[in-house]
């Protein structure tokens, strides 16, 4: 996923480009009884940028703030890191239980498996 930053411009990019579009449909010759049209057009590209205004507004919501200091930043860091370290020693935990239960699973089907041989060769 790209960073804000860029999540940013792609978004200032986009809206540039519904802005251009709907100049050009506004300046498109139309014929009598196209007013519908327009008027759907209209209304299609108010929302287009309307919406993509508030995700510019969110995306700059999320930016960190000017007066954030490098110390700030730095416990953070610190922070996210001892999360995902939480995060990884959970993870760890949860594949060697499931590791567990697939060797338990194994030895079940092999007991299964072996009993269906045994009782066959009865018949």
């Amino acid at each position: 996923m790209a960073d804000r930053v860029t999540q940013l411009q792609d978004s200032v990019n986009e809206l540039a480009e519904h802005f251009c579009n709907s100049v050009g449909v506004l300046q498109m010759p139309q014929q009598p009884g196209e007013q519908a049209a327009a008027s759907e057009n209209a209304k299609l590209f108010s929302s287009l940028i309307a919406r993509k205004a508030k995700d510019i507004d969110a995306l700059i919501n999320s930016l960190p703030s000017a007066d954030c200091s490098a110390e700030i930043q730095a416990e953070n860091l610190k922070l996210l890191e001892k999360q995902n370290q939480d995060l990884s020693a959970k993870l760890e935990r949860a594949v060697e239980h499931g590791e567990g239960l697939l060797k338990d699973i194994r030895h079940a089907l092999h007991v299964i498996a072996k009993s269906q041989l045994e009782s066959a060769s009865y018949l």
